[in-house]
């Protein structure tokens, strides 16, 4: 998708989320010109490109000018300290971008006033970009400002809009913190084929590429989960033994269900 910027870029936090998205942004053509990266210390990568790339990297806020977009991209316990020195950047009322987990777009408004704030949820795929990440915007907001947004965040993969903050929460429950279920489910299923006999390192070979693979091939195909799973399910078959364990009153959907609400309280209380 092709970034339409016409002001600066400020890039607040250049670690692994503000990197990954800093590289997004060159490849789909953002000149680096018009990018500004603050942080005193990004990883050797991240620098790597900076340097490489001839990026403005930490210029006194004083001098930065022309500001289009401040994209706050740094760790939730530390954003309070980094952004208090930087509420200048608000003068020219720039899109106020926020990837930091559990910060309100009260909190943002906090440092940077009554302007444009669009909160957002991402994912560790982002760091290939295969991320999707969900959108939430104050009444200040632009059509215009919307639209670059997304094309912004494009650039570490899929984009929603929610239509309230609060629903970040329940986004946050199953994208922001759906990858560690993947993952913990690529655990139990090498787990449980090493406690029928498979060597440890095959089993965790079998788990990871049939969940990697599964993965891609719902994406790829773009055919539903549910259709998926029946394709592959053979009446009486192995599958449907194994199925009808997971598929049972208690079985995994109801402590799924469990699983998101609890993830999905905790997200609300570290907002709120």
């Amino acid at each position: 998708m092709k970034i339409s910027l016409k002001g600066k870029l400020v890039l607040i936090g250049a670690g692994k989320m503000g990197g990954a998205m800093l590289d997004g942004w060159l490849k789909a053509g953002v000149p680096a010109s018009q990018i500004i990266a603050l942080d005193p210390n990004p990883p050797a990568e991240v620098k790597a490109l900076l340097d490489t790339n001839g990026i403005s990297h930490n210029p006194p806020s004083a001098t930065i000018k022309g500001v289009e977009v401040v994209l706050v991209a740094v760790k939730p316990q530390v954003m309070d300290e980094v952004l208090m020195p930087l509420s200048g950047l608000s003068a020219e009322k720039p899109l106020i971008l926020s990837v930091v987990a559990g910060k309100t777009i009260a909190s943002l408004a906090s440092h940077f006033g009554e302007t444009a704030i669009i909160r957002t949820i991402p994912n560790t795929p982002a760091a290939i970009g295969r991320g999707i990440t969900a959108m939430a915007a104050n009444s200040h907001v632009s059509a215009a400002q919307n639209a670059l947004a997304e094309q912004l965040l494009s650039s570490i993969g899929d984009v929603v809009r929610v239509p309230h903050e609060e629903q970040i929460d329940w986004v946050t429950a199953v994208s922001g913190s759906g990858p560690a279920y993947v993952f913990y489910l690529t655990e139990c299923l090498a787990a449980a084929g090493e406690k029928i006999g498979l060597a440890p390192s095959l089993a965790m070979q079998l788990a990871r590429a049939t969940v990697s693979g599964a993965g891609e091939l719902m994406r790829q195909s773009g055919i539903e989960a549910e259709t998926l799973r029946k394709n592959v399910t053979s009446p009486n078959g192995t599958t449907y033994a194994a199925l009808q364990v997971l598929m049972a009153d208690d079985g995994m959907k109801p402590l799924m269900e469990k699983a998101i609400a609890a993830a999905a309280r905790r997200s609300k209380e570290l907002a709120g």
